[in-house]
């Protein structure tokens, strides 16, 4: 049976269609049944409408207070009744009671290698730092902003004539490879978080995760 799962966008959607596209490649083993966005304009509610996907928009700008919108967004997540919520470019800081209803199964992408620059603008804080490298985690998702246990990581080079669009775009390339992957560990059984820490094939996995290559494909 394929895994339930409800994804929510704030914009484009680009890792809500590389999800779909393994999806109906059948590379992916999971059933998406709802997308919600927070934004009425985000352009992949209509990747989801194209894929015959119930789509919802509810603005948090129509309640008093994040509390009342974490409320709103989980009562019409819970219809779905999903095994997993997946953050794919939701521009909302969640509340406690929001994540902890959803601890163990609620994934977020983040374009960094975590721990290292929580929060925005992340690729031109790398080259500003002068780094060499940089990347994207995917994470369980915790109170802690960007803070949760990591599942996954992949990384770039930084070229010296490197900015920061460019940079994002090798970025993006890699999320639309590890998203997909850690999802699919999860809908397999795989992957799971037991006391604040990630599990892969019931072990713990390290702080910064599994480093990506393109093994990991095949397993």
């Amino acid at each position: 049976m394929s895994c339930p799962v409800v994804v929510l966008i704030s914009g484009s959607g680009s890792n809500l269609q590389a999800l779909i596209d393994q999806s109906l490649q059948g590379d992916l083993d999971i059933d998406i049944k709802a997308v919600i966005s927070n934004k009425a304009s985000a352009y992949g509610l209509e990747r989801a409408s194209n894929a015959d996907i119930a789509t919802h928009a509810l603005d948090h700008k129509q309640f008093e207070s994040r509390e009342a919108f974490d409320q709103a967004l989980m009562t019409l997540i819970d219809q779905y009744q999903p095994k997993l919520v997946v953050l794919a470019g939701f521009m909302r800081i969640l509340t406690e009671d929001f994540t902890r209803h959803y601890e163990g199964r609620m994934l977020n992408i983040h374009p960094s290698l975590l721990p290292k620059y929580k929060g925005l603008n992340t690729h031109q804080r790398a080259i500003d730092a002068g780094e060499t490298e940089h990347g994207v985690s995917v994470h369980f998702v915790t109170s802690e902003l960007d803070a949760g246990s990591v599942v996954l990581q992949a990384s770039t080079l930084i070229s010296s004539d490197e900015t920061a669009d460019s940079l994002a775009k090798k970025v993006h390339s890699l999320e639309h490879i590890i998203y997909p992957l850690s999802v699919k560990w999860f809908s397999l059984g795989r992957l799971t978080l037991q006391e604040g820490k990630a599990l892969l094939d019931g072990k713990p996995l390290p702080l910064s995760g599994v480093r990506y290559t393109t093994e990991l494909n095949d397993h």
